[in-house]
């Protein structure tokens, strides 16, 4: 005699964020992309659908990374001054869905570049490549106000993705993706109260829900990545059961976490039964996207290309049901 496996039955959906303004639209993208929408967990199928696959969002700086190992570097090294051209590798070669530009040259401590240089920046990746552009600032609160506000006015309707708004900082930010057309990004430090809270700020300036994305922040496999799945997936169950404030897509930013692991890019020559950080570097990341994927991450921001071709193919794989 067959056992029926028992089922949930959720009472709400993912929001649907569309990235991406093509012509159409009032923008200049050859293509869009669109993530949520999902009436269940992460390859449920038999409990509810799943309308759009993650997606890989390849990342590039406004300078030469400083902190990449050889590893994550060789495939770009010649392209690091120039980040049109890093993106348009990244998208032709590499078949990027979208390129995540990280202004990390306008921090005080790395370059201190200016908002309007920064603002070029953008303009030079839009005209470079047709996928949407996700915009990240520098970390510094204080830079990133004037920094995005420029680059946000760059981009204007191209219904780009800009980030990060933050509890103590995120009047400037949304207003200028308010008045500009774009979608926002708010973080929140692993903790599903403080994301809940900035959705909430957010929305109360008028912002709509279905155009913000959360970053929860995560860690790498190994360095805490088992509490950042049970956050993602305490607040994806949050919004299947009805969490309006919560049913927000993820964006998770696997390189730069996956990167920090000494495990990724310890040289093998420091410790030998490791085996070739050419390998073990590629597939930490890999394993990272992997996870977060599981735990219902919607777009994975990644750096080396055996790791997105890798994570495309499961991502395909998976969605085969």
């Amino acid at each position: 005699m067959g056992l029926d496996l028992l089922k949930d039955n959720w009472c709400n959906s993912v929001n649907t964020v569309m990235i991406g303004a093509t012509k159409n639209d009032g923008g200049t993208r050859t293509s869009s992309v669109t993530i949520g929408g999902q009436t269940t967990l992460p390859f449920m199928f038999s409990e509810g659908s799943i309308s759009h696959k993650p997606v890989v969002a390849m990342e590039i700086l406004d300078m030469v990374p400083d902190d990449w190992p050889q590893t994550a570097s060789e495939p770009f090294k010649d392209v690091f001054n120039n980040a049109a051209m890093w993106a348009k590798r990244c998208v032709e070669t590499y078949k990027a869905d979208l390129i995540c530009l990280k202004l990390q040259g306008t921090h005080p401590d790395c370059g201190n570049r200016t908002p309007e240089a920064a603002a070029e920046t953008v303009k030079s990746v839009l005209k470079a490549v047709g996928v949407p552009l996700i915009i990240l600032g520098s970390g510094d609160g204080q830079k990133d106000n004037l920094v995005l506000s420029k680059a946000s006015e760059a981009a204007k309707n191209e219904r780009c993705l800009i980030g990060d708004a933050v509890d103590k900082n995120y009047k400037t930010l949304t207003a200028s993706c308010l008045a500009d057309g774009h979608n926002i990004i708010a973080e929140s430090p692993i903790d599903i109260n403080i994301a809940k809270q900035v959705n909430i700020l957010i929305s109360d300036m008028g912002f709509p829900q279905e155009r913000i994305v959360i970053n929860p922040t995560i860690g790498a496999l190994g360095y805490g990545m088992e509490y950042a799945y049970s956050i993602i997936e305490r607040a994806r169950l949050a919004a299947l059961n009805g969490d309006k404030m919560l049913s927000m897509p993820f964006i998770c930013l696997i390189a730069q976490e996956a990167w920090r692991a000494k495990e990724a890019k310890t040289p093998q020559a420091e410790c030998r039964e490791w085996g070739p950080e050419s390998q073990r570097g590629p597939m930490w990341e890999y394993l990272t996207a992997v996870c977060m994927i599981q735990a219902g991450g919607d777009i994975l921001v990644m750096r080396h290309p055996k790791a997105v071709e890798e994570t495309k193919k499961y991502i395909d794989t998976m969605m085969k049901g």
